[in-house]
């Protein structure tokens, strides 16, 4: 039983959007991040991480704000209608979509890859994405449920690799050549999207109670309680492998266990990276389609992909697209390296968010600076990626625009 776009319902509270946004950011960039960051960064790791939270920080202040005044499903793609125009929005919610589709794509290959030999990665993948997506099917409860679970495991993973650093031996900080400004802010960008899982709590607005209350609540609490964990991890990884060796390293906390408590304690570590990526696919999963089908009740997607199944209260179709969407990149190959567009994609969608908080306060020149500062937070870190990343994002958003334009000029009036 379907209706054509009733309003979600309203079942979480503060514990539950923080569970959510947990999930999203502990997850798949803990057990990734940080070796990349320290190629670009060197010892200047834990800089990279501050300005990588001051970002996020700034960032999650616009998007708690934004929530708190317009609490339905899409996020960004709805305040950067409602701020500053529909092309905005629009940039915003095509940004979001298409990065993290690719993204689920290539959360899904890691999982696979600490589960099975390379032979059987591919169907693996593929059945991580159909398993997740069934759970979302069945309405953001069930999501609830599954992000503790899967929290959990990661947290305790994280403190087995944490707490081994007790009996390894330690080395200096120093042996890596000094980065520059610009490995600093490369780190930065790449570090950032370790926080970004707080934007699943803006795109659930429709599903929580209070969301006035709450959503601001939740936002800061998820964000406060990573930053925390990834000090922590990041300190660690420092001490004991040495900021060369983490550069080099494909499974950086594994190594730590190693080192400290011996192999067997590794198969933790791995169990918790598996749990952290399966963590991030939930809420990603959950979190395009809800704005897909934002999108989709603006015209800006086909409106079949509005409809919200009466049983379970979840956008049925946006999310079977979605999943159909994941599917494919999987099984096109593995889009491991070839993602660098949704790095790109994910800081835009931020940016515009800051520029809509931007405009909230036009009386109070004091309140403009913290999104100015993420506005220009973003705009830097983008700049700072490899440009390949650049370019690739760049393109698929002006696609994406392009598109768009040519359907307003065959049928003007859907925005």
């Amino acid at each position: 039983m379907t209706t054509p776009s009733p309003a979600l319902q309203r079942r979480l509270g503060t514990g539950g959007a923080v569970v959510i946004g947990l999930a999203s950011m502990i997850g798949a960039g803990v057990f990734s991040a940080f070796a990349p960051a320290a190629a670009a960064a060197g010892p200047w790791l834990l800089l990279g991480l501050a300005i990588a939270a001051f970002v996020a920080y700034a960032n999650a202040t616009a998007s708690a704000r934004l929530a708190a005044r317009y609490p339905v499903s899409g996020g960004t793609y709805v305040y950067g209608r409602e701020r500053l125009g529909a092309w905005w929005g629009f940039a915003a919610g095509w940004s979001f979509v298409i990065g993290k589709t690719a993204s689920c794509a290539a959360i899904a290959f890691t999982v696979a890859a600490y589960t099975v030999p390379p032979a059987w990665q591919r169907p693996v993948a593929i059945a991580a994405v159909l398993a997740i997506s069934l759970i979302d099917l069945f309405g953001v409860t069930k999501t609830l449920v599954a992000a503790a679970v899967l929290v959990t495991i990661v947290l305790i993973a994280l403190v087995v690799a944490s707490g081994s650093a007790i009996g390894a031996t330690t080395r200096p900080l120093e042996g890596a050549a000094p980065a520059g400004p610009y490995g600093v802010l490369q780190s930065a960008g790449i570090l950032f999207f370790a926080f970004a899982g707080y934007a699943r709590i803006a795109t659930l607005g429709e599903e929580v109670r209070d969301p006035a209350r709450t959503i601001p609540r939740a936002i800061r609490i998820a964000l406060g309680i990573t930053l925390a964990v990834y000090a922590v991890v990041a300190v660690v990884l420092l001490v004991v492998l040495g900021a060369p060796a983490l550069a080099r390293s494909s499974a950086p906390l594994a190594d730590v266990t190693r080192l400290g408590l011996g192999g067997g304690w590794a198969v933790v570590v791995g169990i918790g990276a598996v749990a952290g990526a399966l963590g991030s696919l939930l809420s990603l999963i959950a979190g395009i389609g809800r704005t897909s089908l934002a999108m989709a009740r603006h015209g800006d997607l086909p409106r079949a992909l509005a409809r919200v199944h009466g049983g379970f209260g979840t956008p049925w179709v946006a999310q079977l697209v979605v999943t159909v969407a994941v599917v494919l990149l999987v099984a096109l190959g593995d889009l491991r390296g070839a993602i660098g567009f949704s790095s790109f994609g994910v800081l835009l969608y931020y940016a515009i968010a800051n520029l809509s908080a931007f405009t909230l306060d036009r009386g109070r020149p004091a309140r403009r600076i913290l999104p100015l500062a993420g506005l220009l937070g973003c705009v830097v870190l983008a700049l700072a990626l490899p440009w390949p990343s650049i370019v690739v994002g760049a393109a698929v958003v002006a696609v994406g625009l392009a598109g768009r334009a040519l359907l307003l000029r065959r049928a003007p009036g859907p925005a």
